[in-house]
């Protein structure tokens, strides 16, 4: 069985505190849940930054503490969000990739977002792919729903976007693609050739969607931004409590674990300098 990639979503835009006490939110937090999730089995961080009061922002100057903390002391894959929140700019969602990372996201098209919207258009979505191109940062695309990989397609024909390509299905946002594995399934069947998936489930849908993904060779996304909880009314401790038990179960599946090494081999990354 091929190796599994595991990427850890440490804080997102939206939980808080409040919500989940074990949140990483400063720096430092942040800095130390990605090297316990590396440590747990994680090969990629996807990086959010708060700022001094808990609030998501795309402060540039955090995102490079964040990213250049994490290098400093682990050779996790480091991937940032130029999602940020749905009430940013784009010029700020972008401030996010200044930091140089390995990776970053890239969302292909506009959706509803619980009570809120994603607005992705197309003249957005190409600017935010030739950024990332002329950088050298790789993009991982991020699918909230079946038009988005049409998208994605779109972008790949105009050359904005090369092989192999990275997708990442997000599934169970409130208004976007529903938690059915026959969406999983139809997605997985129509991306090109070469293509490498991950999953990443919304909320009670993380951990079935993930051992779906596992079953099905893709890779996996963990982590408090998408799922606070470790089970029915039982918060998890940490987001690497997440990352060991997705790793026990894909082991229980043999497949496994990619580290650093092997997973920039698996999404053809360089080494950053």
């Amino acid at each position: 069985m091929r190796p599994v990639i595991i990427t850890a979503a440490l804080v997102g835009a939206e939980v808080t505190k409040a919500q989940q006490p074990f949140l990483p939110v400063t720096t430092r937090e942040i800095i130390q849940s990605a090297v316990e999730c590396h440590e747990a089995g994680a090969a990629v961080i996807h990086i959010h930054v708060r700022d001094a009061e808990g609030n998501a922002t795309q402060d540039a100057r955090l995102f490079r503490e964040v990213v250049e903390g994490i290098r400093a002391r682990c050779d996790v894959i480091t991937q940032v969000s130029t999602g940020g929140a749905i009430w940013m700019s784009a010029e700020e969602r972008l401030q996010s990739i200044e930091c140089m990372p390995d990776m970053a996201t890239l969302t292909t098209g506009t959706v509803n977002f619980g009570e809120g919207v994603f607005m992705n258009n197309r003249q957005l979505v190409e600017t935010f792919a030739r950024r990332l191109r002329e950088n050298g940062i790789v993009p991982e695309i991020e699918i909230f729903d079946m038009g988005m990989l049409d998208e994605a397609l779109r972008l790949r024909s105009m050359g904005l976007i090369t092989d192999p390509v990275q997708f990442d299905f997000v599934m169970g946002v409130p208004g976007a693609i529903g938690t059915d594995p026959a969406h999983l399934v139809h997605m997985v069947r129509s991306l090109p050739a070469g293509s490498t998936w991950s999953v990443a489930g919304i909320a009670r849908h993380q951990l079935t969607l993930g051992m779906i993904a596992l079953a099905m060779g893709g890779h996996v996304r963990v982590g408090f931004e998408d799922n606070i909880y470790y089970r029915k009314g039982q918060l998890a401790q940490s987001n690497a409590e997440l990352v060991a038990r997705i790793v026990r179960i894909a082991r229980e599946l043999d497949r496994p674990v990619a580290t650093p090494d092997e997973a920039r081999e698996i999404l053809q990354l360089a080494r950053y300098k």
